[in-house]
């Protein structure tokens, strides 16, 4: 008879039981990131997009986990998972990953993220310091070249925002002055997202709602000055007719008197 062993059943935690602590910069940006990289790319079936989500690099090993603020890996299915297993996804690791990082978590930032991330491969590593707490300036972007990871350039764009393109995204991360349609916490300078082939900012949700918003007043608005233009025409077309009629009344009288209204005074 033979004894067949079973392998013992390893569960990989979906979180860590822990509430987030995460500051609202933290939080906003993390969320925007990801809400305007999935809008993105939604047409895009091969392109998962997610963040602070548990990653695991290692069949059998649930300690081999890591949580990037945002990520994005290509050459998967778009479903929504409770974590991501490379094992399961074709050993694919995210091409890109973008950290908000603070002073707290600098260390990490700086050394043992970056140190991990090129050991599996990640093509470019973004961080981002929303309160201005190290990076001068508040973004910086490296990409793997031979396992190691060198700086990438930042450099104005075509409104002069400082700016770095990520060619896996095929878009720009740029630093602008805060706005208050973003809908985010106050940062020195704000992260946005730009599409240089359309010249366009990639928009948090606040500021597609207010979009909305504006487009339909600007709807209204231009119907209501339709209907005003109709109504003065209409009221220039009765005035018309007004005096047309004083006028066959005129014409009608001197007929009446034996005077031909149509000639003219010599």
């Amino acid at each position: 008879m033979t004894n067949v062993t079973s392998l013992p059943y390893i569960v990989y935690p979906e979180t860590d039981g822990l509430p987030m602590s995460e500051s609202d910069a933290t939080r906003d940006y993390l969320l925007y990131c990801v809400a305007v990289l999935e809008n993105y790319f939604q047409s895009r079936r091969g392109v998962y997009v997610s963040g602070n989500l548990f990653l695991y690099y290692e069949e059998g090993d649930p300690k081999k986990v890591l949580s990037p603020d945002v990520f994005v890996v290509f050459g998967v299915n778009q479903r929504k998972r409770k974590s991501y297993k490379t094992w399961q996804e074709d050993h694919r690791v995210p091409q890109f990953i973008l950290e908000v990082t603070s002073y707290s978590t600098r260390k990490q930032d700086e050394v043992a993220k970056p140190e991990l991330y090129a050991r599996l491969g990640v093509q470019e590593y973004f961080q981002y310091d929303p309160t201005g707490d190290y990076l001068t300036p508040q973004l910086k972007g490296q990409r793997l070249v031979n396992g190691v990871y060198e700086p990438m350039e930042l450099a104005p764009n075509w409104l002069g925002l400082t700016s770095i393109h990520s060619s896996l995204l095929g878009l720009d991360l740029c630093l602008e002055p805060p706005s208050l349609l973003a809908s985010l916490a106050p940062a020195s300078l704000n992260l946005r997202f730009y599409d240089p082939l359309t010249c366009e900012k990639l928009l948090s949700y606040g500021e597609l709602a207010y979009a909305r918003q504006e487009a339909q007043q600007e709807v209204l608005l231009e119907r209501q000055n339709t209907e005003a233009e109709r109504q003065n025409t209409e009221a220039e077309r009765q005035n018309t007719e007004v005096e047309r009629q004083k006028v066959n009344r005129l014409a009608q009288k001197l007929r009446s008197l034996g005077i031909d209204p149509d000639i003219e005074d010599l």
